[in-house]
């Protein structure tokens, strides 16, 4: 079990849930500071920034390696440093964001992109750090969050094995004793059908960490599902309404939406229980409503048992049907009402 400033994030207890602002303030601080508000009303745990500036991310090239000309992505005609300079939450807002968010009870971090984010982070005493999919083979930056020595939740899209095994083993060497892995597909939005779930436990088996899911799909159903396969941790992008745009609007939860992931993971959480095949101790009460034999006409002492005068129905105070074809042919000791359940006391 990991310790995230006062939340403790484990298998015993209900998943803990990360709202990802992104650029989704779409430049306002005061919408900035609303995202903060209802993200807390919808009951997320947690709320994510990204801290970087345009000028750390990339350069200012519009053309070639720097201009997005994939026709499918979200972000197509656009350069890199266009985005990140729309995207990028100012440093100057971090502060009354995580004042905000630390007065409603969320705790908040940040995703570094270079060394003097993680020092910049570190002045606002974070409590942990996430390191982003496209950053999860960047050594130097993984050994630079590592030496502050706190959580470190890592998104492993992309990743080969080969890639994931360096990573942690490098984060273990620099002082990072707790990881938690986010199986990702760094897809915008992603599609269920590459998302492959089944790896969350797998990866919690090999890599010996807590694991969970950083979803860019939409709606909810894979984020619950993954819960049912040892996910402790979720991540979504969160937005006050896609409606209003932003460039990571298109596969971002409104806060009603924000708050049913809230209430289904911990839903699915608490179905998981253990082991059973026994009835359950509600399900007691239940077990009168089991078919059993009953007498369906009056009978002397003396007459035989027949398909004509007893049936399998319900409720569950005769005896099981299982007795059925045992007991026909035989004669009851007693005179019998129609409606008294079959018992061996007057079966001779």
């Amino acid at each position: 079990m990991i310790k995230i400033g006062n939340r403790k994030i484990g298998k015993e207890i209900k998943p803990f849930i990360i709202a990802e602002m992104s650029g989704n303030h779409n430049q306002s601080l005061d919408r900035a500071l609303e995202i903060v508000e209802d993200a807390a009303s919808s009951g997320a745990h947690a709320l994510k920034l990204q801290t970087y500036t345009p000028d750390t991310m990339t350069l200012d090239i519009s053309e070639g390696d720097f201009f997005i000309t994939d026709q499918k992505s979200l972000w197509k005609g656009r350069s890199l440093y266009e985005l990140y300079q729309e995207a990028h939450t100012p440093w100057e807002w971090h502060k009354p964001i995580f004042d905000r968010a630390r007065e409603l009870g969320l705790i908040v971090f940040s995703t570094p992109f270079d060394d003097t984010a993680v020092d910049f982070l570190e002045e606002l005493d974070v409590p942990c750090y996430k390191v982003a999919s496209f950053e999860n083979t960047d050594l130097p930056l993984i050994r630079k969050i590592a030496s502050a020595g706190k959580p470190m939740i890592i998104s492993t899209g992309m990743a080969t094995v080969a890639e994931l095994d360096e990573t942690v083993r490098t984060a273990r060497e620099s002082g990072c004793n707790d990881i938690i892995l986010l199986k990702c597909t760094s897809t915008y939005p992603a599609s269920p059908d590459t998302t492959n779930i089944l790896t969350i436990p797998h990866m919690r088996d090999l890599f010996g960490c807590e694991v969970g899911l950083s979803d860019h799909t939409m709606g909810l159903g894979v984020s619950v599902a993954s819960v049912a396969l040892g996910a402790t941790v979720i991540e979504k992008h969160f937005t006050l309404n896609r409606a209003d745009g932003g460039v990571d609007s298109a596969f971002s939860l409104e806060p009603p939406e924000m708050k049913a992931l809230v209430e289904e993971t911990e839903r699915a959480w608490q179905a998981l229980g253990h082991i059973q095949y026994d009835p359950t101790e509600p399900e007691k009460k239940s077990m009168i409503f089991r078919r059993s034999l009953y007498i369906t006409k009056d009978l002397r002492a003396g007459e035989i048992l027949t398909n004509e005068n007893v049936r399998s129905i319900r409720p569950g105070h005769g005896l099981p049907p299982k007795y059925l074809d045992v007991i026909l042919g035989k004669k009851v000791t007693r005179d019998m009402k129609r409606g008294m359940p079959v018992s061996w006391d007057y079966i001779g």
